[in-house]
């Protein structure tokens, strides 16, 4: 996020930081993080868990989305480390424009909708925001509105992020949930409505404002599907979390993605879980990636 508790938080755990008190959600859609030096994808949507221990060949630094090299292998992973359903993304309907392939073979063939983050550099904090859609896994990507400015990490990008780093993290992540200190503006998304939790104010130095009006939780380190404020982390504090799209507050971010908060009700308004949505995001070299460029 942007002012979290710790490294990526914005609407902690405890406090202004990253999230408040777990409240399960009903369905978990699991969402895909890069995972093994060998591939990594993860299925959205409504897909559930096949085994819930960890597999020993993967590790904590792969699970958080590093770009993962081209080799395709037999099962897929999510963030949180477990190993789930999925299928590799269907390219059949092309690729969305200004992303490579490497980023596209995860995305599943499922996902109607896409958001993709670019920004200029590995240092770069302000970035560009495009939304996607298509009617299905053969159709071309379309856009959706404008282009967005946005803002990142202040210290850029990273794909092995850590508690407290400063950048955000580069990869392709599901989006499963939303919340804020105001009330739903009428997502389909899950909603976790909390204004006393939310708490506007400062942290750091670096004024919040209104950041957590709205929050849509990106599925870094967390459990897909649960709402932003659960605190767990399945690869463990030390990697980070609590990594969402919320409202910009003119500042660059502790690790999340910040919009005006126009384009964010613009978003929630936009994103419906029977789409699958996912976010493709990281510097212009990594999101343009080919499969044999790390």
């Amino acid at each position: 996020m942007s002012t979290h508790r710790r490294s990526g938080r914005s609407l902690g755990r405890r406090g202004g930081g990253g999230g408040g008190g777990r409240v399960p959600a009903q369905s978990i859609a699991i969402g895909l993080a890069a995972v093994s030096a060998t591939l990594v994808v993860g299925a959205a949507g409504a897909i559930h868990v096949v085994d819930s221990g960890a597999d020993p060949e993967i590790s904590a630094a792969a699970a958080r989305s590093e770009v993962p090299s081209a080799s395709p292998a037999p099962a897929a992973y999510g963030a949180s480390g477990l190993k789930e359903e999925g299928t590799i993304g269907d390219m059949a309907g092309g690729a969305i424009p200004g992303v490579g392939d490497l980023m596209m073979s995860r995305i599943p063939s499922s996902t109607r909708q896409a958001i993709v983050v670019t920004g200029a550099d590995e240092s770069a904090t302000v970035n560009q925001v495009m939304l996607w859609q298509r009617t299905d896994e053969d159709s071309p990507w379309a856009p959706v509105g404008a282009q967005i400015a946005g803002r990142n990490g202040a210290n850029g990008w990273t794909r092995d992020h850590v508690e407290g780093d400063l950048r955000s993290p580069i990869g392709v992540f599901s989006l499963t949930a939303a919340g804020g200190r105001y009330p739903d503006p009428g997502t389909a998304l899950p909603y976790e409505y909390r204004p006393s939790f939310y708490q506007a104010g400062s942290y750091d130095g670096d004024p919040m404002g209104e950041a957590f009006n709205y929050v849509v939780a990106i599925d870094y380190n967390r459990l897909p599907g649960h709402p932003p404020s659960d605190p767990t982390r399945p690869l463990g504090d030390s990697a980070g979390g609590d990594i969402w799209l919320h409202v910009d507050h003119n500042t660059p971010t502790r690790g999340c993605v910040s919009l005006p908060q126009a384009s964010m009700e613009t978003v929630l308004h936009w994103l419906t879980p029977s789409s699958h949505p996912m976010i493709i995001m990281g510097d212009r070299t990594s999101v343009e990636a080919s499969p044999d460029v790390r």
